[in-house]
């Protein structure tokens, strides 16, 4: 039997329907449909207006029968088709209401045929190969045994996914992309993405936009199973888009902790709508039983009589990164090579679970406000209740933020006891993502850091390390980090904090002695606002501003989101103001700095990480703080 791989599609000059298609050997094979005709769906029957807008257009038009989405019901539509795609775009404005109109053409011919970007076809009748080695099914049996016995359509819609993404690729031409080179790993991102989204494989090589992978995904899912693709008024549940309260961070209890566990919901919100049921028909359904299912933090309910299309489908790519592709990317039984692939797959499938609930916030056609709402509602509930477990338990929790839990010197049943606990009651996969022999938690949230077992630090958010710090304050404070590397104890971290505070005292007398490099003193600050509009008229410039001004006086053009780069100077005059900065690019000497200014910056910087270590800064009006207390 020959095969053929479907790589992409076209409309021809003539509104014809052209599918390209590669052999094994990578050689080009071409087939048009000369009849296949662009279409959208109206309500049916017709109004005078209307038909005569099919006839005056050359349409033709058939009632057609789908379900609906929302209610399950079957809706009596009229299918208007017409000569080619540029008049069916003209048309819809005729109608009263029109689904399914913004649908890529020959992406919306390969949903109506079956076929499959990226998948192998046979040559006789075009239709999908979906056959397994021996060796797959069983790796297919022993991977997704869960899903087979507890959710049918979630394993349906794995045998399809895993079914192609284990074919062979066909040897291909980097032309095809556009480019004259690509590597390995951008070939492979490109069949995958191609083969999960049903997404031509030139798109696929150059797309970035996730949520119109996302969107391929779904119309592949509903026409596959001749469902109306609902229009994205209707996704919206009538209301429009807003800001969707967040994750829960819990406030972290500031200190120094040895032997803390950090514990990680494996992808959150796509294991929420997986498993809670979260999808754009379920949430708030017109059932009078399912409203007692209720959403926590949220006044919705959740469907409790069907499975919902963005849960399985979410749910579907969760299991394929964390069952197949993530533990591949790992495995030393694999050559290189096909830890590699299973990398670059595994990023991938990760890129489009987090993005799952983004795009329904405000992405056209895929917002969604009461599924957004109800997704970051249930990931809530989970990280509060599992704190609360974790504390009945005896365990101590330190730190909850979105997906992980921070764990004071707990045990390893005890962990092991709440990861079971977690699944049972949540059906979420909770697991041990880092261990600390000491960690430092701030009273400020998502700021953090600690040492990992290999004395690697690991830093999180700490102000010392953001990327707008000069490398001079961030190089003390990893300095002053490394002497925690191999502290175990209480005696040995009061050995490592007198070091710190000799390091601290060092870099501040290099600072007053000015013995260090220029570059090593530049402040790096995007501007949120279009410095043209925020320097007319202002009586007074922040810092980055007082740059931007000097950087366009010179010439310079600037706009909102650019960085610029500059150092802390003596105070002087500039348009009959007083500024404190220049850009780094000017010809600033090493004398012209603000030492103060920068040993003021690097206290502020310290003492974020420093107080619940019980390491106090004195900082004495002289700006001299080479006396430390603690």
């Amino acid at each position: 039997m020959s095969e053929l791989c479907l790589v992409d599609a076209a409309v021809t000059e003539t509104n014809a329907i052209k599918l390209i298609f590669l052999t094994h050997d990578g050689q080009i094979k071409e087939i048009t449909d000369n009849d296949y005709r662009p279409y959208f769906l109206a309500l049916n029957p017709l109004t005078t207006e209307e038909n005569e807008a099919v006839r005056l257009f050359s349409g033709n038009v058939q009632t057609v029968e789908k379900p609906d989405v929302f209610t399950g019901q079957t809706r009596v539509l009229s299918k208007i088709m017409w000569p080619n795609a540029r008049i069916a775009s003209k048309a819809v404005e005729q109608f009263r209401q029109v689904w399914e109109a913004e649908i890529d053409l020959p992406k919306s011919y390969v949903y109506d045929k079956g076929f499959h970007f990226g998948a192998w076809h046979s040559e006789n009748d075009l239709k999908p190969i979906l056959t397994l080695s021996e060796e797959n099914a069983k790796r297919l049996e022993t991977t997704f045994r869960e899903a087979r016995t507890n959710d049918q359509t979630k394993y349906e819609q794995l045998l399809w996914w895993f079914t192609i993404l284990n074919q062979p690729m066909p040897n291909i031409d980097s032309q095809v992309f556009g480019v004259k080179d690509a590597d390995a790993e951008q070939i492979h991102a490109a069949w995958v993405l191609a083969r999960i989204g049903n997404i031509p494989l030139p798109e696929a090589f150059r797309s970035h936009h996730v949520s119109d992978w996302l969107k391929s995904i779904i119309h592949t899912y509903l026409r596959k199973n001749n469902i109306l693709i609902p229009t994205s008024e209707e996704l919206k549940r009538g209301q429009e888009t807003h800001t969707v309260t967040g994750a829960l961070t819990v406030a972290p209890k500031a200190g120094i902790y040895f032997n803390t566990v950090v514990c990680d919901f494996e992808s959150l919100y796509p294991s929420c709508i997986d498993s809670f049921n979260l999808s754009y028909e379920t949430v708030n359904c017109n059932h009078p039983e399912c409203i007692k299912n209720k959403v926590p933090d949220f006044d919705g309910h959740v469907c409790t009589r069907r499975r919902g299309f963005y849960a399985i489908l979410v749910g579907a790519l969760k299991e394929l990164r964390i069952r197949q592709f993530k533990p591949a990317s790992k495995d030393n039984a694999l050559t290189e090579e096909e830890r590699k692939v299973a990398a670059t797959a595994a990023k991938l499938l990760k890129l489009m679970s987090v993005s799952c609930y983004g795009v329904t916030v405000r992405i056209h056609g895929l917002a969604c406000p009461p599924l957004a709402e109800a997704i970051t509602g249930y990931g809530r509930y989970v990280l509060r209740e599992s704190w609360q477990m974790a504390e009945e338990k005896g365990l101590r929790p330190l730190y909850g933020d979105t997906d992980s839990l921070f764990l004071d010197n707990a045990a390893e049943e005890q962990v092991q006891w709440l990861i079971k606990a977690v699944k049972e009651r949540f059906r979420l996969d909770l697991a041990v993502d880092k261990r600390y022999n000491l960690c430092v938690l701030p009273k400020a949230k998502k700021a953090y850091f600690g040492i990992l077992p290999d004395g690697k630090p690991d830093i999180k958010g700490v102000t010392a390390m953001k990327s707008n710090a000069p490398m001079y304050i961030a190089k003390v404070f990893e300095q002053c980090v490394r002497e925690l590397s191999s502290v175990r104890n209480q005696e040995e971290y009061a050995q490592a904090t007198f070091r710190m505070k000799e390091i601290v005292r060092k870099a501040v007398a290099g600072l007053k002695s000015r013995q260090f490099e220029l570059a090593d003193m530049r402040y790096s600050v995007k501007l949120y606002i279009d410095p043209n509009e925020k320097l007319a008229g202002a009586k007074t410039y922040a810092q980055a501003y007082q740059c931007a001004l000097q950087l366009i006086d010179r010439g310079r053009k600037l706009a909102r989101g650019d960085t610029v780069a500059f150092v802390k100077v003596k105070p002087f005059n500039y348009r009959g103001r007083t500024f404190t900065v220049k850009p780094a690019e000017s010809d600033v000497a090493i004398t012209d700095l603000n030492v103060d200014d920068y040993v003021r910056n690097l206290s502020t910087a310290l003492e974020q990480a420093f107080e619940p270590m019980g390491i106090e800064l004195k900082l004495e009006r002289s700006v001299d703080i080479s006396r430390w207390l603690g």
